[in-house]
């Protein structure tokens, strides 16, 4: 099957399979995946893909950890630097070594080089299937931020590392002052080349808007997402780490956005793209993977006969060694740092057992370990089999299976044994944003006497007319979201009646879901209008984008609104 039919024909599935996992809800998404491709390409005629490495991390990890990276909270990101450092690169090191080692000593046939191989491409983390296992388990918001920071930066330590063992293995020669002084070049030059990439396209970016404005907002998406493909590509060019150029561009790219207030169909345009670009990737990734399971697992204990549960055991020591190396560092190595954070008010949940356990198990392995473990090479310099090669990448298939396994029933498991998490301090720090947006729009209303003094008195009192009932629905929003509100900051009526800020919460709640209801109507009728032939094609897609928009505004705040309606509720019941 040529190149281009086989990664559309993934895609097409992977799209497929997220619609079916939508109707079976207790199974995390990435594991039905994996049981779907590996259903599709077991039997005999069934659907078999050539998996190419290089392929795979060109095509699907850039844009991935590209977007990872732009969306990522870079406050968190840079505050809790420590702990997502030490499991990033730290972590790495001491699992490369202490599980290379182990495996050495478990399988004395398999070189030592290659066991630090195999050490270095299980390392990696996955952030996706985590975040796809935990997203309504209750994980704390902040404990995720370090796991997403953690898989962004691991990826590429760990093929780093797996960089130098098989070069090791290849050629015989290892030396720590190479490893180390390669290793700085690549981490900080793939950093270097995504800034650079970021910035000189946010930079470009400003500059041509600056000149058209927002007319060229589909020629821009398409531009930024090609982005991450041009920091890979680039980086690897030079020798350093593509991946961290991927990432690194999405960092610097999301720093330029924070510039971009006024470019609404951008804006728009690029939410749309990368939620479907994520969405039909990571679909993709976990696919490819059961796709290559019949083939790497079912061959591998088909060769090995009645020892099969040699092997399987082999794959159970590795995790169970691979999990309990990941608690040590996370007992020993990190807590501290965490715990500092949690005095500092940089991280809101208390480190605990239950919370280092739920990290602990968080190490779900994923695509990049298999795509690592595949790029291995067949041969050796001089024309041999690279040792243990069919071996490396069985354990590191069976660890990716058993971390999901194990992370899909025992995370929810642990989650349920959390304390009550409190309210995010995002969600406190965007009701407060809300109410200062409000009152700064208020404020804007007011005209000087000198500026209505110039103006005819029917200008002036149709101003104070709108302005007046513009200003009562920012009060409204106010008064539903002001929670420090007391008789002392309230309006006169409210003294009098402690019950109706809460009354008017209702009612604001009820004004929105009557206007969402309008705004249902409003389309069912211009399609009606269409289907008449009333309006044409051009017509009824201005009209509707135009409701669109009002019904996600509507939405986000609905949303706001009955949780602060809900939140006061409860309080007034106690």
């Amino acid at each position: 099957m040529h190149t281009v039919e086989t990664v559309l024909l993934v895609l097409m599935i992977g799209a497929v399979t997220g619609i079916i996992a939508r109707y079976i809800r207790a199974i995390p998404l990435p594991l039905i995946q994996i049981v779907i491709g590996a259903v599709l390409s077991w039997p005999q005629k069934g659907l078999h893909i050539d998996f190419d490495p290089g392929l795979f991390m060109l095509l699907f990890i850039p844009p991935l950890l590209f977007a990872d990276g732009w969306r990522i909270p870079k406050r968190e990101f840079f505050s809790l630097y420590q702990p997502i450092l030490k499991l990033a690169f730290g972590l790495v090191l001491f699992t490369v070594i202490g599980l290379g080692y182990l495996i050495h000593w478990m399988i004395p046939e398999m070189p030592l080089t290659v066991a630090f191989a195999l050490a270095a491409v299980i390392s990696p983390t996955d952030a996706v299937a985590v975040s796809a296992i935990t997203r309504n388990l209750g994980m704390p918001s902040q404990t995720m931020h370090v796991l997403e920071g953690e898989s962004l930066l691991n990826d590429a330590s760990g093929l780093v590392a797996l960089k130098f063992a098989v070069a090791a293995t290849l050629t015989g020669l290892f030396s720590w002052t190479n490893v180390v002084q390669e290793f700085l070049w690549i981490a900080f030059g793939g950093v270097a080349v995504g800034v650079v990439v970021g910035w000189g396209f946010s930079y470009l970016r400003e500059t041509v808007t600056r000149r058209l404005g927002d007319v060229a907002a589909t020629q821009m998406v398409l531009l930024l997402v090609l982005l991450p493909f041009a920091a890979y590509l680039l980086g690897e060019k030079i020798g350093v780490s593509g991946i961290l150029a991927a990432v690194a561009a999405g960092v610097a790219t999301n720093f330029g956005d924070l510039n971009r207030a006024d470019y609404i169909s951008e804006r728009m345009q690029t939410a749309g793209t990368w939620a479907m670009v994520e969405s039909a990737f990571n679909g993709a990734i976990f696919l490819l993977l059961g796709l290559q399971l019949p083939s790497i697992i079912g061959v591998t204990l088909r060769d090995a006969g009645h020892d099969w549960w040699i092997l399987v055991g082999y794959v159970a020591i590795i995790t169970v060694a691979l999990l309990a190396m990941r608690w040590i560092w996370l007992m020993l190595g990190v807590r501290g740092s965490l715990r500092r954070a949690h005095h500092a008010g940089k991280l809101m949940e208390t480190p605990n057992k239950w919370l280092t356990l739920a990290t602990t198990l968080a190490g779900i392995r994923g695509a990049v370990t298999l795509a690592g473990a595949l790029s291995v090479p067949l041969l050796l310099n001089n024309g041999q089999p690279f040792p243990g090669r069919d071996m490396l990448i069985f354990l590191a298939t069976g660890t990716i299976l058993f971390t999901l396994v194990i992370g899909s029933i025992g995370l929810p498991l642990v989650l349920r044994r959390l304390p009550p998490a409190s309210e995010p301090v995002s969600l406190t720090e965007e009701r407060k944003a809300r109410i200062t947006a409000c009152r700064a729009a208020i404020g804007s209303l007011a005209i000087s006497e000198d500026d209505a003094a110039h103006q005819p008195t029917e200008w002036q009192a149709r101003h104070q007319e709108i302005s007046g009932r513009i200003a009562r629905e920012y009060r409204n929003r106010i008064d539903l979201l002001d929670e420090e509100k007391s008789p002392e900051t309230a309006d006169e009526k409210d003294i009098s009646s402690p019950d109706a800020i809460q009354q008017r919460r209702d009612r604001y709640v009820t004004e929105l879901e009557m206007r969402l209801h309008c705004i249902k109507v409003e389309r069912h009728t211009i399609y009606a209008e269409r289907q008449h032939n009333h309006i044409n094609d051009e017509s009824l897609r201005s009209l509707v984008q135009e409701l669109d928009l009002g019904e996600i505004s509507l939405h986000k705040r609905l949303d706001v609104a009955r949780r602060a309606a809900a939140k006061a509720a409860k309080a007034d019941s106690h």
